[in-house]
């Protein structure tokens, strides 16, 4: 199969290219990829030579790029991974939000209906289905929880999640969605909690925690995502949404603790600072469709994925240093600069 990976330079999506280019080495995965801020071609260093990988530049909201690539490459598949996904990001600018994630969606679905893909999947987020209370852990986000958005974020997402089954019922296009929560592990840009955590306590600088960090997040590790996802293009049925969730719950506070043991630092560092705009207070997802269709089960709990992620981003300070200072940035110019 010629599968196309959108937002492949990505943190999930970089890691999905590697499971994909490394399991399936008779399949042609072509990476498309904007490079916008978090996008990070070094992520892709271990598969950039491989036969069956290849990278594109260019931005999915581009209707006439995306045309012309569609006609020319004949895709079997198209996984869409391209979103701006910064919650914080979509409060001060909400509008790219909308053009990558909802417009450049339709773009896609778009392309796929008119090259005739047989099968579009979209990676989208519990963060759709708004939040659960504090006070009721026996409450999940199941497939049939309505959507209840919270954010600029979530609701562009929600919007995309919209058309793509508007897709499947007004044109039959062959479409799956998935929606997962907070993801951890390899190559996951600084900005996020975990590896923002790393890099400050590593310096010794504040970590900031918003609100009194009582905020529950499910955590589910990078590769159970891309196998599921993996699971779910080749197996799920047309139509469907499939959630993919690992019930490790925990509060922001418990995992920049468990950060700071693992690393030998004072909880002194934490610094409690004013609370997002709109924080959602609980994800918890039940993937028991995802288990009972599929037979999907996540490989890492919290405890056995943490330490090995811990250990990830103190063995590749390069790749996060090359963020913190800007650098990775020239990455394409140098790897491409002269192929253009």
């Amino acid at each position: 199969m010629k599968i196309l990976v959108t937002g492949g330079a990505g943190f999930i999506g970089g890691n999905f290219v590697h499971y994909m280019v490394n399991k399936y080495p008779e399949d042609e995965i072509v990476n498309l990829d904007l490079l916008t801020y978090a996008g990070n071609l070094e992520t892709l260093k271990p598969v950039e030579d491989k036969k069956n990988y290849r990278f594109i530049k260019g931005d999915i909201a581009d209707r006439d790029f995306i045309m012309e690539l569609f006609q020319k490459e004949k895709f079997d598949v198209v996984i869409n991974f391209a979103a701006e996904s910064h919650v914080d990001r979509s409060i001060s600018d909400p509008g790219i939000f909308v053009q990558t994630n909802v417009l450049g969606t339709v773009v896609l679905l778009d392309a796929c209906r008119a090259f005739q893909v047989k099968r579009f999947h979209q990676v989208s987020t519990d963060e759709v289905y708004g939040d659960l209370p504090l006070d009721r852990p026996d409450l999940f986000f199941t497939e049939e929880t309505p959507l209840h958005t919270s954010s600029p974020y979530s609701s562009s997402k929600a919007s995309a999640d919209l058309f793509v089954m508007a897709y499947h019922r007004t044109y039959g296009l062959p479409v799956t969605i998935s929606r997962c929560s907070n993801n951890y592990g390899p190559y996951q840009f600084p900005e996020k909690l975990i590896p923002l955590m790393i890099s400050r306590a590593l310096a010794e600088e504040q970590l900031p925690v918003y609100g009194k960090g009582d905020n529950v997040r499910d955590w589910l590790h990078v590769l159970d995502h891309c196998i599921a996802i993996d699971l779910i293009v080749r197996k799920g049925r047309e139509g469907e949404v499939y959630n993919i969730g690992g019930h490790n719950e925990r509060t922001n506070l418990e995992v920049v603790k468990t950060i700071l043991k693992a690393l030998g630092k004072s909880e002194d560092l934490i610094h409690y600072v004013t609370d997002r705009p709109g924080h959602d207070r609980r994800y918890a997802i039940d993937p028991t469709k995802m288990e009972q269709e599929l037979g999907w089960k996540p490989i890492y709990t919290f405890d056995t994925g943490i330490p090995e992620t811990i250990d990830w981003y103190l063995n590749h300070k390069e790749w996060w240093q090359n963020i913190l200072s800007g650098e990775y940035k020239n990455y394409f110019e140098k790897m491409y600069g002269e192929r253009l």
